[in-house]
């Protein structure tokens, strides 16, 4: 049995252009280029509008008398209106539920009466994953309206996100600050793009200036599954940290290399207080062979000034004790 799903996404998805024809150079777009490109547009929605309201023969309506698909699954090579309206007539008896949704993302003319069009498609259902397609369409001007002639699409794969490996801590993403002791901490904490990584910069300023800036990625590493992070600084130097939470707090322990090469090690405490606070201490820390004193706990709170600045984050030792 061919794939109904592939194809329905393809000719609802309007697309496909012949090797021949995508090797034409493209002529020059006719007058009224504007309002014709309107017309495909309209046709393509006729054409999402019918397949949602699950019509077979409206559907085929919209491809030219001889238009042809070619199944992108079985290389099986469907024909004419008669034959496509058959095909999603069978497809929407076994779904009635699918939903379309098109986004074009462009039109081209090749000559007067034909256009070549491009965008996306995603297929929706309740009982199944989504398919996302990218499509090509070749339209046909036959006796003044626009026609699918040919179709071609490919599945996108989205890649895998590790966001629920990762979303306790989406009450970080924000701007944050501890801005009323000598020094002061600023971070900027963000979703890096399909929620495989959070990204935090941070700068830290003694005496009234920047001692250190740098940025870690924390992420979620499946091979040892476990939350991880690299953090780098200015100076030189980084770190690596595995993330365990226990009860209402988190644990990192840090390895990390200084810019002198020397290696250095600790662990840092957060335990979120409220939406917009949360308490931040480091303890047991070693530089080389030499074991130093627990940090002070210190509160950070979400930065009261609307501008997103470059994040920041907490060194595992300050420049005065790495020398």
């Amino acid at each position: 049995m061919r794939d109904m799903i592939a194809l329905w996404v393809a000719a609802l998805v309007l697309g496909s252009s012949s090797v021949s024809m995508a090797q034409k150079p493209p002529e020059p777009m006719p007058d009224g280029a504007v309002d014709t490109r309107a017309e495909i547009e309209k046709s393509v929605q006729s054409y999402v509008d019918a397949y949602n309201a699950k019509d077979a023969k409206a559907l085929a309506a919209l491809w030219s008398a001889e238009g042809v698909y070619l199944d992108r699954l079985t290389g099986e090579q469907i024909t004419g209106r008669d034959e496509l309206e058959k095909v999603f007539a069978e497809g929407f008896e076994s779904d009635k539920n699918s939903r379309l949704e098109v986004r074009i993302r462009s039109i081209e003319f090749v000559s007067p009466s034909v256009a070549m069009e491009e965008g996306q498609a995603t297929v929706t259902s309740p009982d199944a994953e989504p398919i996302l397609t990218e499509y090509t369409a070749v339209h046909v001007k036959v006796n003044g309206k626009w026609q699918i002639d040919r179709i071609s699409e490919q599945e996108v794969i989205v890649p895998p996100s590790h966001y629920e490996h990762l979303k306790e801590l989406e009450w970080m993403i924000g701007d944050w600050g501890d801005k009323e002791r000598a020094g002061s901490v600023e971070l900027q904490c963000y979703w890096a793009r399909n929620n495989n990584f959070i990204i935090r910069a941070f700068t830290i300023n003694l005496a009234g200036q920047v001692s250190m800036a740098g940025m870690q990625i924390i992420g979620w590493d499946p091979a040892k599954e476990t939350i991880r992070s690299w953090t780098f600084d200015s100076d030189g130097g980084f770190n690596e940290g595995v993330w365990t939470k226990l009860e209402d707090r988190w644990t990192t322990r840090v390895v990390a290399t200084l810019p002198d090469g020397r290696r250095a090690s600790a662990t840092s405490i957060m335990q979120p207080l409220d939406e917009n606070s949360f308490r931040f201490q480091q303890i047991d820390r070693v530089v080389g062979e030499e074991l130093l004193p627990n940090m002070d706990e210190i509160i950070i709170t979400r930065a009261d000034d609307p501008v997103r600045r470059p994040a920041r984050q907490l060194p595992i030792v300050t420049p005065a004790e790495s020398k």
